[in-house]
């Protein structure tokens, strides 16, 4: 238990110690293999969550089965929607799967209201994550809605090398053209024009990314 509150203190160095102590008491920890379903859509959501280690992706299904991605969670954050969803007893319009192997704190239902209440750095930390998971789906959103798919594919390339925090990515065309609401064809095509541009570096099971910050026009 207290190596947990130790780790929460890293991760989470924003919120009160007697927070912390309550989330390592409260919180049960989970761990997730990678590509598991964390949520599913219309799943009624019992806690919120809280990601320790690894990276989530936040996402969107249609009835064929189309994604559309939305955002990550990387370390240190939490689903806001999961938090909405547990304050409202609503079910979720969102799925989330690990990306890597993930490790979760799952807070139960009836601490988000308590702590709401009792820790101001909760109330905060809530609200923060709104914003930020806002922000961060505006962007997707501005991405769709006003840039062509060249410039979506690589902004989608630097926010994931960004989470991954490596250069080296092990994403099929395929997964990525789900992502995008494109096709592979037309992602392998690109993904062929960055590589003749020497942006990236393509190779069977992966590709590197070079320098996405200088494209050419």
């Amino acid at each position: 238990m207290e190596e947990l509150e130790k780790e929460l203190s890293r991760k989470f160095p924003q919120l009160e110690k007697e927070l912390l102590k309550d989330m390592a008491q409260i919180g049960d920890l989970k761990t997730i293999k990678e590509g598991d379903v964390i949520i599913q859509s219309g799943q009624n959501i019992r806690s919120a969550l809280l990601v320790i280690d690894g990276l989530v992706k936040i996402y969107r299904e249609d009835e064929e089965g189309h994604e559309f991605f939305m955002y990550y969670l990387d370390a240190g954050k939490a689903c806001a929607l999961s938090l909405v969803c547990a304050t409202k007893q609503e079910t979720s319009e969102i799925m989330a799967k690990a990306v890597t192997e993930t490790t979760l704190l799952a807070v139960p239902l009836t601490m988000v209201d308590q702590w709401m209440n009792r820790y101001k750095s909760w109330a905060h930390f809530a609200l923060d994550s709104y914003r930020q998971r806002f922000e961060e789906l505006l962007k997707t959103i501005d991405h769709i809605a006003f840039r062509n798919m060249d410039e979506r594919l690589i902004f989608y390339l630097e926010r994931h090398r960004e989470k991954m925090n490596r250069d080296e990515l092990h994403i099929s065309f395929t997964q990525i053209a789900q992502e995008l609401n494109s096709s592979r064809e037309v992602i392998s095509r690109l993904m062929k024009k960055l590589s003749d541009k020497g942006l990236v570096e393509l190779h069977r099971t992966h590709f590197k990314i070079i320098n996405l910050q200088k494209v050419p026009s």
